[in-house]
C-alpha cells in the first residue's frame, strides 16, 4: 500500500477533485479515480469528499493506492505466422486485431499468450510476466513484423539497437489526400496529448524527438500509397505524423477525420520490413512480412 499526499497550489484551485487527480495521476484512469472518491478512499484535510468537491488553495489531498496485482498470464494455442526463428529471437507477422501484450481488458488472445504456448519458458524476463520477450510493439490494428526475444542477452542487445535507432523498420500505408512531393521527412516531437490521455500528439513543449521518412509509392484520386521508414520509434508515430501534415492514415479513427468509404478495421498500416543485427552472430538479418489480403484488396479497389 502506497500513500500519496500533496497540497493544492493556486493553479489547481477551484478544480474538481476527480478531474485534478486524473491530471496529476496520469497512470490512473478517470473511472478508477472516480471509484476511489466514491468509495471514500480520498480525503481533503482529513475529511472524505465527493467527486464534485472544488479544491481550495492549500487543501491537503491524501489517498492510498494498493499494490498492483499482476494477473496470471496463460499460454494459449493461437496460430502464429512465424517469419524467422532461432534460439535467440522470433519474428512474427502480427495479424490485425491482435494486441501485442496483456493489459487492462486484454488478458487473453494476445501475442504474448500465443508466444507462451509456442515458446514455453524460452522468453526473456526483462519486461516482467506481463510482457515476456517483448522489446517493442505495434498497434492492435497495425499488421506486420514484431521481434520477440527468447533470452535476456538477446533482449538487451535488441533493446540497445532500438534505443540507438539502428533497427530497420519500414512500413507501408495508405493515407488520405494526395501527397505532392515524391518523398520527405517529418521531424516533429511527439508526446502525450495535452487533454486526451489516450492519444499522442505533436508536442513541442513536452514531446520527444520523432522523425519519419516517407516516399510515395502510388497516387490515387483521393489517397496516396506510401512507404514510411522510422528513424525513431515513438508511440503511434506514423499515425500522428501523417495526421500532423494533413494526411491521416485511411481508416484511422483516432487521428483521422471522417468515416472511411471502405470497410476497414482501423488504420491501413503494415510493418513490412524489419532488419536487425543478430544478438549472437553479429550478422544483419532482414525479414519481410507479406502484405495482408485486406491491404492488397484495398489497393485493387483504389
Amino acid at each position: 500500500m502506497e500513500e500519496f499526499c500533496f497540497e493544492i497550489t493556486e493553479e489547481l484551485e477551484d478544480e474538481r477533485i476527480d478531474k485534478c487527480l486524473a491530471t496529476l495521476m496520469d497512470t490512473l484512469s478517470r473511472s478508477y479515480i472516480q471509484k476511489m472518491v466514491k468509495e471514500g478512499q480520498v480525503t481533503v484535510n482529513g475529511e472524505v469528499v465527493k467527486g464534485s468537491y472544488r479544491l481550495k488553495c492549500e487543501d491537503r489531498v491524501a489517498f492510498f493506492l494498493p499494490e498492483a496485482q499482476e494477473p496470471d498470464i496463460l499460454p494459449e494455442n493461437i496460430p502464429l505466422d512465424i517469419l524467422y526463428e532461432d534460439s535467440d529471437v522470433i519474428v512474427v507477422n502480427k495479424p490485425k486485431g491482435m494486441v501485442v501484450h496483456p493489459a487492462a481488458g486484454h488478458y487473453s488472445g494476445t501475442l504474448v499468450n500465443a508466444l507462451m504456448y509456442h515458446c514455453g519458458s524460452e522468453l526473456s524476463g526483462i519486461n516482467g510476466v506481463m510482457r515476456p520477450g517483448i522489446v517493442h510493439r505495434i498497434d492492435r490494428d497495425t499488421t506486420g513484423s514484431v521481434i520477440v526475444c527468447k533470452n535476456d542477452n538477446a533482449h538487451r542487445v535488441i533493446a540497445e539497437q532500438l534505443k540507438e535507432h539502428s533497427i530497420t523498420r519500414r512500413y507501408i500505408a495508405v493515407c488520405q489526400g494526395v501527397i505532392k512531393e515524391d518523398e520527405g521527412a517529418i521531424d516533429k516531437p511527439i508526446g502525450r496529448h495535452p487533454t486526451d490521455r489516450k492519444k499522442m500528439a505533436v508536442n513541442e513543449r513536452n514531446g520527444k524527438r520523432a522523425v519519419t521518412h516517407y516516399r510515395v509509392l502510388q497516387r490515387f484520386e483521393k489517397y496516396t500509397y506510401i512507404e514510411c521508414e522510422l528513424e525513431t520509434g515513438r508511440t503511434h508515430q506514423i499515425r500522428v505524423h501523417m495526421a500532423a501534415v494533413g494526411h491521416p492514415l485511411l481508416g484511422d479513427e483516432v487521428y483521422g477525420s471522417g468515416k472511411s468509404p471502405f470497410k476497414l478495421q482501423g488504420q491501413v498500416l503494415h510493418a513490412k520490413t524489419l532488419g536487425f543485427v543478430h544478438p549472437s552472430t553479429g550478422e544483419y538479418v532482414e525479414v519481410e512480412a507479406p502484405v495482408p489480403g485486406y491491404f492488397t484488396e484495398l489497393l485493387r479497389k483504389l
